[in-house]
């Protein structure tokens, strides 16, 4: 959560899609001052519910999955590349594999 404004400085997306552990008010208030939308679920212990885009939420579930099904291949889920260049030619071939079956 301390570096999530510093991952989103170089981005401007239209949607934030994040759990409940990035809900915090001064969180969601940088995401609104710079155009964007959060989709982040409310707490439990939070008395004033915000509203959720549930179609939108429902996205981040196909990236987990994602994420899940390509970290089978040792080689990415381990990170022998010590390039990005080349780790990344890794996570594309992965992500082809995934794609095929």
């Amino acid at each position: 959560m301390t570096q999530a404004t510093q991952l989103l400085a170089d981005h401007e997306p239209d949607y934030l899609i994040a759990d409940k552990g990035y809900d915090s008010d001064a969180f969601i208030t940088h995401i609104q001052s710079r155009g964007s939308t959060p989709v982040i679920p409310a707490r439990a212990g939070r008395t004033v519910e915000r509203r959720l885009l549930r179609r939108q939420y429902r996205r981040r579930n196909h990236v987990e999955r994602f994420v899940s099904r390509i970290k089978h291949y040792r080689r990415v889920a381990t990170r022998y590349e010590k390039t990005a260049r080349n780790f990344l030619g890794f996570v594309q071939l992965a992500a082809i594999l995934c794609w095929t079956n």
